[in-house]
Protein backbone atom coordinates (compact mmCIF):
# COMPACT_ATOMS: atom_id res chain seq x y z
CA UNK A 1 0.00 0.00 0.00
CA UNK A 2 1.31 3.47 -0.76
CA UNK A 3 2.17 5.68 2.19
CA UNK A 4 -0.83 7.98 1.71
CA UNK A 5 -3.33 5.10 1.42
CA UNK A 6 -1.68 3.25 4.30
CA UNK A 7 -1.88 6.36 6.49
CA UNK A 8 -5.59 6.75 5.67
CA UNK A 9 -6.31 3.10 6.48
CA UNK A 10 -4.41 3.39 9.77
CA UNK A 11 -6.35 6.56 10.60
CA UNK A 12 -9.66 4.83 9.82
CA UNK A 13 -8.67 1.87 12.00
CA UNK A 14 -7.90 4.24 14.89
CA UNK A 15 -11.24 5.99 14.42
CA UNK A 16 -13.20 2.73 14.35
CA UNK A 17 -11.41 1.48 17.47
CA UNK A 18 -12.16 4.74 19.27
CA UNK A 19 -15.83 4.63 18.24
CA UNK A 20 -16.11 1.04 19.43
CA UNK A 21 -14.52 2.00 22.76
CA UNK A 22 -16.93 4.92 23.12
CA UNK A 23 -19.87 2.61 22.43
CA UNK A 24 -18.61 0.16 25.09
CA UNK A 25 -18.22 3.03 27.58
CA UNK A 26 -21.74 4.27 26.84
CA UNK A 27 -23.17 0.77 27.35
CA UNK A 28 -21.23 0.53 30.62
CA UNK A 29 -22.88 3.69 31.91
CA UNK A 30 -19.90 6.04 31.69
CA UNK A 31 -21.90 8.70 29.86
CA UNK A 32 -22.17 12.11 31.49
CA UNK A 33 -25.56 13.77 31.69
CA UNK A 34 -26.69 16.42 29.24
CA UNK A 35 -24.87 19.68 29.85
CA UNK A 36 -25.39 22.94 27.97
CA UNK A 37 -22.63 23.25 25.40
CA UNK A 38 -19.85 25.79 25.36
CA UNK A 39 -17.04 26.31 22.93
CA UNK A 40 -13.36 25.84 23.63
CA UNK A 41 -12.66 29.39 22.40
CA UNK A 42 -14.73 31.14 25.07
CA UNK A 43 -14.10 31.29 28.78
CA UNK A 44 -17.78 31.94 29.45
CA UNK A 45 -20.03 29.06 30.27
CA UNK A 46 -23.42 28.72 28.65
CA UNK A 47 -26.19 30.31 30.73
CA UNK A 48 -27.01 28.10 33.69
CA UNK A 49 -23.85 26.02 33.35
CA UNK A 50 -21.73 25.68 36.49
CA UNK A 51 -18.44 27.52 36.15
CA UNK A 52 -16.45 24.42 37.07
CA UNK A 53 -17.44 21.35 35.13
CA UNK A 54 -16.06 17.86 35.69
CA UNK A 55 -13.06 17.09 33.50
CA UNK A 56 -15.02 14.47 31.52
CA UNK A 57 -18.04 16.70 30.82
CA UNK A 58 -17.19 16.97 27.14
CA UNK A 59 -15.96 13.39 26.67
CA UNK A 60 -17.86 12.94 23.41
CA UNK A 61 -16.72 16.29 22.04
CA UNK A 62 -13.11 15.59 22.97
CA UNK A 63 -13.28 12.21 21.25
CA UNK A 64 -14.79 13.80 18.17
CA UNK A 65 -12.06 16.45 18.09
CA UNK A 66 -9.46 13.67 18.05
CA UNK A 67 -11.20 11.80 15.23
CA UNK A 68 -12.37 14.77 13.16
CA UNK A 69 -10.21 17.81 13.95
CA UNK A 70 -11.70 21.20 13.14
CA UNK A 71 -8.71 22.09 10.97
CA UNK A 72 -9.62 19.08 8.82
CA UNK A 73 -13.26 20.14 8.54
CA UNK A 74 -14.60 18.72 11.80
CA UNK A 75 -17.51 16.39 12.23
CA UNK A 76 -20.90 15.78 13.79
CA UNK A 77 -21.72 12.88 16.09
CA UNK A 78 -24.90 11.77 17.79
CA UNK A 79 -25.44 8.72 19.87
CA UNK A 80 -27.87 7.34 22.38
CA UNK A 81 -28.88 4.44 24.55
CA UNK A 82 -32.67 4.53 24.93
CA UNK A 83 -35.16 2.40 26.78
CA UNK A 84 -38.53 3.30 25.31
CA UNK A 85 -41.78 3.21 27.31
CA UNK A 86 -42.80 0.02 25.48
CA UNK A 87 -39.77 -1.72 27.06
CA UNK A 88 -37.47 -1.87 24.03
CA UNK A 89 -33.85 -0.77 24.37
CA UNK A 90 -32.07 0.81 21.43
CA UNK A 91 -28.45 1.86 21.01
CA UNK A 92 -27.34 3.96 18.10
CA UNK A 93 -24.39 6.04 17.05
CA UNK A 94 -23.90 7.97 13.88
CA UNK A 95 -21.12 10.29 12.80
CA UNK A 96 -20.55 12.42 9.71
CA UNK A 97 -17.73 14.55 8.43
CA UNK A 98 -18.80 18.19 8.46
CA UNK A 99 -17.47 18.87 4.97
CA UNK A 100 -19.57 16.01 3.60
CA UNK A 101 -22.71 17.37 5.27
CA UNK A 102 -21.99 20.91 4.11
CA UNK A 103 -21.29 19.74 0.56
CA UNK A 104 -24.36 17.53 0.25
CA UNK A 105 -27.69 18.64 -1.21
CA UNK A 106 -29.96 19.54 1.70
CA UNK A 107 -33.15 19.35 -0.32
CA UNK A 108 -33.29 15.58 0.17
CA UNK A 109 -33.53 16.11 3.94
CA UNK A 110 -36.54 18.37 3.48
CA UNK A 111 -39.16 15.61 3.29
CA UNK A 112 -37.95 13.90 6.47
CA UNK A 113 -37.78 17.19 8.36
CA UNK A 114 -41.09 18.37 6.94
CA UNK A 115 -42.77 15.22 8.22
CA UNK A 116 -41.64 16.20 11.73
CA UNK A 117 -43.00 19.72 11.26
CA UNK A 118 -46.55 18.78 12.21
CA UNK A 119 -47.47 18.78 15.92
CA UNK A 120 -49.99 16.00 15.24
CA UNK A 121 -47.35 13.81 13.59
CA UNK A 122 -44.98 14.44 16.49
CA UNK A 123 -47.69 13.34 18.95
CA UNK A 124 -48.33 10.25 16.81
CA UNK A 125 -44.65 9.32 16.92
CA UNK A 126 -44.63 9.75 20.69
CA UNK A 127 -47.69 7.51 21.06
CA UNK A 128 -46.13 4.84 18.85
CA UNK A 129 -43.00 4.90 21.01
CA UNK A 130 -45.29 4.49 24.03
CA UNK A 131 -46.78 1.32 22.53
CA UNK A 132 -49.89 2.49 20.69
CA UNK A 133 -49.08 1.07 17.31
CA UNK A 134 -52.23 0.51 15.27
CA UNK A 135 -54.18 3.12 13.39
CA UNK A 136 -57.27 2.10 15.37
CA UNK A 137 -55.50 2.68 18.72
CA UNK A 138 -54.27 6.05 17.52
CA UNK A 139 -57.66 7.07 16.09
CA UNK A 140 -59.21 6.50 19.54
CA UNK A 141 -57.33 9.56 20.76
CA UNK A 142 -59.43 12.63 19.98
CA UNK A 143 -56.47 14.98 19.42
CA UNK A 144 -55.55 13.16 16.20
CA UNK A 145 -58.81 13.83 14.39
CA UNK A 146 -60.66 11.37 12.22
CA UNK A 147 -59.34 7.96 11.24
CA UNK A 148 -58.78 9.36 7.73
CA UNK A 149 -56.59 12.12 9.17
CA UNK A 150 -54.68 9.58 11.26
CA UNK A 151 -54.01 7.44 8.16
CA UNK A 152 -52.88 10.54 6.25
CA UNK A 153 -50.31 11.37 8.96
CA UNK A 154 -49.18 7.74 9.26
CA UNK A 155 -48.58 7.61 5.48
CA UNK A 156 -46.50 10.81 5.62
CA UNK A 157 -44.39 9.50 8.51
CA UNK A 158 -43.93 6.15 6.80
CA UNK A 159 -42.93 7.75 3.49
CA UNK A 160 -40.35 9.89 5.32
CA UNK A 161 -38.94 6.83 7.13
CA UNK A 162 -39.98 7.81 10.65
CA UNK A 163 -42.43 4.89 10.87
CA UNK A 164 -42.50 1.39 9.45
CA UNK A 165 -45.50 -0.88 9.04
CA UNK A 166 -44.99 -4.03 11.08
CA UNK A 167 -47.04 -7.22 11.57
CA UNK A 168 -50.80 -7.07 12.07
CA UNK A 169 -51.22 -3.46 11.06
CA UNK A 170 -48.91 -2.11 13.73
CA UNK A 171 -46.62 0.81 13.16
CA UNK A 172 -43.20 1.08 14.78
CA UNK A 173 -40.46 3.66 14.83
CA UNK A 174 -37.62 1.80 13.08
CA UNK A 175 -34.76 1.05 15.48
CA UNK A 176 -32.33 3.11 13.41
CA UNK A 177 -34.65 6.14 13.76
CA UNK A 178 -35.28 6.12 17.54
CA UNK A 179 -32.08 7.95 18.56
CA UNK A 180 -32.16 10.36 15.58
CA UNK A 181 -35.78 11.23 16.45
CA UNK A 182 -34.91 11.89 20.09
CA UNK A 183 -31.83 13.84 18.93
CA UNK A 184 -34.09 16.08 16.85
CA UNK A 185 -36.35 16.61 19.87
CA UNK A 186 -33.35 17.37 22.08
CA UNK A 187 -31.92 19.78 19.49
CA UNK A 188 -34.95 22.07 19.70
CA UNK A 189 -35.21 22.13 23.51
CA UNK A 190 -34.61 25.53 25.05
Amino acid sequence: MSGDAGDRVADLERRVAALEAAARDARAGNASGAVPARTRDTAEDAPGTPSTLPADTFWALEGLRERAPADEGGGVLFAGVVRTPDGATWEWQEGHRADELLGRSWEEAGAALEALGSPVRMMLLREVLHGRGTAAELAELAEFGTSGQVYHHLRRLTAAGWLRSAARGRYVVPPERVVPLLTAIAAVQR
